[in-house]
């Protein structure tokens, strides 16, 4: 099964959303340090100005985000640790994630959000591959059961 099937079914989905939104959140409030401090604030302000919005990006997204993990993860299994391969791979999996947000922000039309992601943007690559452990768990917990 691939991440992309599982999100497909709309229980399976609203489970790996509220997860995804576990794993967002907790990254995020383990960000330390004055770019930690700019991200949580920009994160805040993300959802200050539009409530529901991690829910929310996180259904838009994951759909998009599956067939860029998807083949990550049968590599990952492949391995045998999912979570090691993951790690190993963190830039180039981040580097793909992180090229469904920029096309999406791209297209974007609420120019404050824009400002906040061009902020953001430039530290991005390295929080994201920090959180593949994470993502690996996650693709665990849905997509292997």
């Amino acid at each position: 099964m691939t991440l992309t099937e599982v999100l497909k079914d709309a229980a399976r989905a609203d489970a790996v959303v509220r997860d995804s939104a576990v794993l967002l959140e907790k990254e995020v409030a383990a960000k330390s340090g004055l770019r930690g401090a700019a991200i949580r604030t920009g994160f805040k302000t993300m959802k200050k100005i539009r409530p529901g919005i991690i829910p929310h990006a996180l259904r838009v997204l994951l759909p998009q985000f599956a067939p860029v993990v998807d083949p990550h993860y049968a590599m990952a299994m492949a391995s045998g640790n999912t979570v090691a391969h993951f790690r190993t791979h963190a830039d180039a999996i981040a580097d793909d994630l992180l090229s469904v947000t920029d096309a999406r922000a791209r297209a974007a039309d609420n120019r404050v959000l824009i400002r906040v992601y061009k902020t953001l943007r430039p530290q991005a690559r390295k929080h994201v591959a920090l959180a593949m452990p994470g993502v690996a768990e996650l693709c665990d917990k849905h997509v292997s059961a």
